[in-house]
């Protein structure tokens, strides 16, 4: 688990911490053989943050994702530039997520 966590997962654990959108999420959470960057485990609800290795690995994501379906999750995908530069949308995308 890294100890050390980018800007854009800073900010938006700095939105989902202490259950601001009304359910609790865990950061640096394993599932599997995985290890989610977000999770709400009561809504099984994966978010990944996608930074600049993540264009040439689509493949893998897609793979993980399908994976991390069989467990029984749902994931959601954002890249840096999505969290600094629409963060409320980003929001609204996983408040959305969270009440299907």
């Amino acid at each position: 688990m890294r100890g050390v966590p980018t800007e854009a997962e800073k900010l938006l654990w700095e939105y989902l911490r202490a259950n601001q959108l009304g359910v609790k999420f865990r950061r640096q959470h394993p599932l599997g053989d995985y290890i989610a960057d977000f999770v709400c485990l009561e809504k099984r609800l994966v978010i990944e943050l996608d930074g600049k290795c993540h264009e040439e690995n689509t493949e893998h994501d897609k793979f993980r994702d399908n994976e991390l379906l069989k467990l029984g999750y749902r994931t959601i995908r954002f890249t840096n530039e999505d969290l600094f530069g629409e963060i409320e949308i980003v929001l609204e995308i996983i408040k959305n997520n969270l009440d299907e």
